[in-house]
């Protein structure tokens, strides 16, 4: 089994979830101008794959994260979560993390 360290101090920016739901009990996305707010800096790792998408490992109090919210690591660079799932072992917290895949934003230009 092979196991994956951390490479990376990873930032969270994740918009509230869960999200509200409306009078029949419907999930409300939040306004498209609502900004992320950082939830935390923890290591984590982001490996490149051979076909170009990026699989993330995040800490478990990163959680939840929800696809659409965005990392980013020292460096500058970000991605944007595509699939997210909490990967718990019943009675061993200590080998929880978050699972996602990502991609990586574009930087911005000025």
């Amino acid at each position: 089994m092979a196991v994956v360290l951390p490479n990376a101090m990873l930032t969270v920016y994740a918009l509230a979830h869960p999200w509200v739901r409306d009078a029949n009990g419907v999930p409300v996305p939040p306004h498209p101008d609502q900004k992320p707010a950082p939830r935390g800096t923890w290591p984590g790792s982001v490996l490149e794959q051979p076909d170009g998408s990026w699989t993330v490992r995040l800490d478990p109090r990163a959680w939840p994260v929800k696809d659409g919210d965005t990392i980013s690591d020292t460096t500058g660079r970000s991605w944007t979560l595509t699939t997210t799932r909490l990967h718990a072992v019943p009675g061993c917290p200590d080998v929880d993390y978050v699972q996602a895949a990502a991609t990586l934003n574009p930087p911005e230009v000025p």
